[in-house]
């Protein structure tokens, strides 16, 4: 089945390709056209968010479309920067003026203390409105200086708990999807789509 993927940021569509083709399920996912605008990520929360995204896409393409939002949640700063991830620092925010400004809040707190979660939630939406949502999660720690030059994000200063203290900018693709946020959440979502492939859709 042929699905519009919603996101724009490249690296993202980049990691899902790949995620949902290790998962090996059999779907044609189109690109986002350049002609569809931003969607204003005015939601509550993080299904909100990914939900506003692929109705969009479906509204604009007429196929059914995959989008997601992934929050960083960092105990220290009360679960920020959470839905606000990505423009953590602003509306023009890098990833390195997003990692810098979360190292800054964090200065003088102690190593026990720099808990965070990632959380994804991804969701594909038809045009029938049938849908099916996903969640995946992964704990970790904020490190006190970037590591590694792989991933994209807050990858350089997340190291998981399920790892070996490498942040996920230190792993290679393979390793960092195998416990991801986003692996889990896709790899949800396929099982999903896969389930409802003879029906044409998926299930609320």
């Amino acid at each position: 089945m042929q699905y519009v993927l919603a996101t724009a940021n490249p690296d993202k569509a980049t990691e899902i390709a790949r995620i949902l083709a290790d998962a090996d399920l059999d779907v044609d996912l189109v690109p986002r056209p350049a002609s569809v605008p931003d969607v204003d990520e005015t939601g509550a929360t993080l299904e909100d968010n990914a939900r506003l995204k692929a109705q969009a896409l479906v509204a604009a393409t007429g196929l059914p479309a995959i989008a997601d939002d992934t929050g960083l949640e960092i105990d220290a700063l009360g679960g920020a920067p959470g839905v606000f991830s990505a423009r953590f620092a602003g509306p023009d925010a890098t990833y390195a003026d997003n990692c810098a400004l979360a190292l800054e809040r964090l200065t003088g707190v102690d190593p026990e203390r720099r808990t965070a979660r990632f959380t994804t939630v991804a969701i594909a939406c038809w045009p029938d409105g049938r849908e099916v949502v996903a969640r995946g999660a992964v704990e970790g720690v904020i490190t006190e200086a970037p590591r590694g030059a792989a991933g994209f994000g807050y990858d350089p200063v997340f190291a998981p708990t399920e790892g070996d203290g490498r942040t996920f900018a230190e792993m290679t693709a393979a390793e960092k999807h195998a416990i991801s946020h986003r692996g889990r959440a896709f790899r949800t979502l396929a099982a999903g789509l896969g389930g409802s492939a003879g029906a044409g859709h998926g299930g609320a």
